[in-house]
C-alpha cells in the first residue's frame, strides 16, 4: 500500500511516501521568518504549504492518485484519546477555528483531506499534541477552574515508547515509562501501562526550552501582564521569544554547545539550567509512578548532543536505565498508524 505522510511544522513541511512499512521518499522544505512573516494567522498559509506539497510530490514522479490513503500530524484540537483517526469535517472546523489556538500542525489535516478527496482515498490524523490520557488527580492545579491540560508531542513519544517497549521485549501496556522530547519544544510525561497520566504541559509548564519560559514565578508573570504589554505581545513573549532565546538571542541549541565550548560563561549556565531543569521534571514523573521506572527515554533533536545527555544522565540514571532515541519517529508513527487502519483496524471517530 502506498501511503503520503505530511508533517507541517513551524519552520518546515515535511513530506514522506511510504510502500508499506518502507520510506520510498521524502523531503523536509525549510521555510525562513521572512517567508512566513507576511501571514497574520497559520491557516492563512495554506495555500503555500499545500502548493509545496504537491510540487514535490509532482517533482518525485508521484500522480495523486497513485496513493491508498493519506496520513497527517493533527494540530491544537480538542482533547482526545490516542489513536488514528479519520479526518471529518468537524476536524476541519476546530482548524479553521481552534479551541487551544493555533499551530502549524493544524495545516496538516487541511492539507491531507484536500488531496485524499482529490484522489477519492482516506485522510487520517495521529495522535495530535492535544491527545488527553491524564489521570483525574493530574488535573488539579491548585486553583479551582485553572485545571492542569495535556499537550504534548504525543505523536513522537508514543512512537518512540513503542519503540522502546519492541527493544526491551515487552509490550508497551505493561511498561512505566519517562519520556522526555527535546526540541524547539520540551514536553516530558509519565507513561504507566500504555498511557500517558501526567505530563508537563509543553505549552506553559515545566522546563524551558529553546524559546519558551516553561513554568514561571507567577509574581513576576502577574507584574509583566500590567506592565502596559498587550495580551498578545505577551503571549508572544511567553511563548516564542523566553526560554533559551530570552537569555542568549538563539533558538539553535547547537550554538548554545558551540558557544559553551568556546567559553561563553552565559551560555554554559543556560547549557546546564536546561539539564538541571529537565531532570527536575524527570524525578516528578517518577514519583508519578511511585519509582518503579522501566526506563527513561530521550529524544528530539538536542537528544542528539552527547555532552547534554550526559549531563542531564548524570542527575538522573540512579532512577532508571536510560535509552536515546535522538530525532523523532514522527514520519513513519504515521504510516504505521494509517497501514492498521488499512488493514482492518476501525479508526477513531474525531467527536462532532
Amino acid at each position: 500500500m502506498r501511503l503520503l505522510i505530511i508533517n507541517p511544522g513551524a519552520t518546515s513541511t515535511k513530506i514522506a511516501i511510504y510502500e508499506d512499512e518502507t520510506e520510498a521518499y521524502s523531503e523536509t522544505i525549510a521555510h525562513t521568518p521572512e517567508e512566513l512573516s507576511g501571514y497574520r494567522r497559520i491557516i492563512d498559509q495554506l495555500p503555500l504549504r499545500e502548493g509545496l506539497v504537491r510540487a514535490s510530490l509532482s517533482r518525485a514522479g508521484y500522480e495523486i492518485a497513485a496513493f491508498d490513503a493519506v496520513c497527517s500530524r493533527g494540530g491544537l484540537l480538542r482533547h482526545i484519546s490516542s489513536g488514528t483517526y479519520e479526518i471529518n469535517d468537524a476536524v476541519i472546523r476546530d482548524i479553521y477555528n481552534p479551541p487551544f489556538g493555533e499551530h502549524a500542525s493544524s495545516l496538516g489535516p487541511v492539507i491531507a483531506k484536500s488531496i485524499a478527496d482529490e484522489a477519492g482515498i482516506p485522510a487520517f490524523l495521529q495522535d495530535p499534541p492535544s491527545v488527553d490520557e491524564l489521570q483525574p488527580i493530574a488535573r488539579i492545579s491548585g486553583m479551582q477552574g485553572m485545571e492542569r491540560e495535556s499537550f504534548f508531542h504525543a505523536l513522537n513519544q508514543k512512537a518512540v515508547a513503542r519503540k522502546a517497549a519492541a527493544e526491551l521485549g515487552q509490550p508497551y501496556d505493561a511498561l512505566n515509562l519517562i519520556v522526555v522530547h527535546m526540541g524547539g519544544g520540551v514536553s516530558i510525561a509519565a507513561h504507566e501501562k500504555g498511557r500517558v497520566v501526567d505530563v508537563f504541559n509543553v505549552r506553559d509548564e515545566g522546563s524551558f526550552s529553546l524559546d519558551r519560559g516553561g513554568s514561571l514565578p507567577v509574581n513576576a508573570v502577574v507584574n509583566l501582564c500590567y506592565s502596559g504589554v498587550s495580551k498578545q505581545d505577551l503571549k508572544r513573549r511567553l511563548s516564542f521569544e523566553g526560554g533559551v532565546y530570552s537569555y542568549l538571542g538563539t533558538h539553535d541549541f547547537r550554538d548554545v554547545e558551540r558557544r559553551m565550548l568556546a567559553g561563553d560563561e552565559p551560555a554554559g549556565l543556560i547549557f546546564r539550567a536546561m539539564a538541571y531543569q529537565h531532570a527536575k521534571d524527570i524525578g516528578a514523573m517518577a514519583a508519578v509512578l511511585k519509582f518503579d521506572v522501566d526506563a527513561i527515554l530521550l529524544t528530539g533533536g538536542i537528544a542528539y548532543s552527547d555532552r547534554f545527555c550526559a549531563e542531564l544522565s548524570g542527575y538522573v540514571e540512579k532512577i532508571a536505565p536510560i535509552l536515546r532515541y535522538p530525532g523523532e519517529e514522527e514520519m513513519k508513527a504515521l504510516a504505521l498508524g494509517a497501514l492498521r487502519i488499512l488493514r482492518g483496524e476501525a479508526p477513531k471517530r474525531y467527536p462532532e
